[in-house]
């Protein structure tokens, strides 16, 4: 009886770490954004609610921001449509969120770094993912809006087309790594950085990225919230912290992107430098957490700059991109990395 206490207080303690965390980036991912894109739009972003009590805190970047936007959603009334659903259009944001906080569980940060690290994480990635896009379906439907409605009908082809894609992208990764645990994903790409899957698996990193960029509804495949056609899509009639969920579920779902295109593509925790004698020396101090955070920021930062630069495509375009262009190129590169593998031609591809 102890000892299952004492794991089960152990496991809390763990999910807790990993939760806050995850939590402050995605408050803090919004600041980030407003920042970014205002600096290419030649504007300064968030800078009146600072932290006035901590001195290297008070000039006007506006740090707050996020935790006065936090307090200012919570603090709003919740209204629920009279003709709604009312049970389906409170669960529809918590089936958003839960999924994309509970899949963090098997995403290594480090060597070791894991909260659950079994052999099937990949397949368990795609399950949670997977329940997070009924979270929208949900909401559009148990809200009982036209335009909540003509959301939802968008979600379900973009989601049905851009899945397809994404999952044949990761069957590229798990043919060239030989394995669904993302440790052992990770342990295929040791060497330095022309060793990562990016380099012989290149048009499915493409393809994966832009896929997860469709996936959580950015800019500029956002047609699911689509401000100018449908006024805001799906969460129309959501307010206070309903509607905030949504929005932490999107930018959950983008750091969770990053993480795993990090992972699956670009060496995960490994260094760039590895197998080069001068500079492996020279950065050996850098834990690997280190270069799996910043190959995160760095892909997430792309989702900020798509946003900045892209005007929303046409839905038929959409579908002509992920059924015409995205899905074909990945079935034919799982058949080259097939054969590639059959032949043991590049070393990086011997698993």
């Amino acid at each position: 009886m102890v000892e299952t206490l004492w794991i089960l207080g152990k496991t809390l303690v763990q999910i807790v770490i990993i939760l806050i965390p995850i939590i402050l980036a995605v408050a803090y991912l919004t600041y980030a954004e407003r920042k970014i894109i205002g600096y290419m739009q030649v504007r300064i972003g968030p800078n009146r609610v600072n932290f006035s009590a901590i001195p290297l805190l008070r000039r006007g970047r506006g740090l707050g921001q996020p935790i006065a936007d936090t307090l200012k959603l919570l603090f709003k009334e919740i209204i629920i449509p009279s003709n709604s659903d009312r049970f389906l259009f409170v669960i529809a944001p918590i089936l958003s969120i839960a999924p994309a906080l509970a899949a963090w569980a098997v995403i290594p940060f480090a060597d070791g770094w894991v909260l659950a690290d079994i052999n099937a994480g990949v397949l368990y990635i795609l399950a949670m993912t997977s329940i997070g896009v009924y979270g929208v379906i949900i909401a559009g439907w148990a809200s009982n809006s036209k335009y909540a409605f003509l959301s939802t009908l968008r979600v379900t082809a973009q989601v049905v087309s851009y899945e397809i894609a994404m999952g044949f992208a990761i069957v590229g990764v798990l043919m060239a790594a030989g394995s669904l645990n993302l440790g052992d994903i990770v342990a295929a790409q040791k060497g330095s950085i022309i060793h990562w899957f990016w380099l012989p698996l290149l048009p499915l990193f493409v393809i994966y990225f832009i896929s997860g960029v469709a996936e959580t509804n950015r800019a500029p495949f956002d047609v699911a919230e689509g401000e100018s056609e449908i006024v805001a899509g799906f969460h129309v009639e959501y307010s206070g912290m309903l509607f905030a969920l949504f929005f932490l579920a999107e930018y959950a779902n983008m750091i969770l992107i990053s993480a795993l295109a990090a992972i699956m593509f670009l060496g995960g925790w490994l260094s760039p430098f590895q197998g080069i004698p001068v500079l492996e020396n020279l950065f050996s101090w850098v834990p690997g957490i280190f270069w799996m955070l910043a190959k995160m920021a760095t892909l997430l930062f792309f989702f900020l700059w798509f946003r900045a630069t892209f005007p929303r495509y046409r839905y038929d375009q959409i579908m002509r991109l992920g059924w015409k262009i995205f899905i074909p190129i990945t079935l034919v590169w799982i058949v080259l990395v097939g054969l590639f593998i059959l032949m043991k031609l590049p070393p990086w591809f011997v698993a």
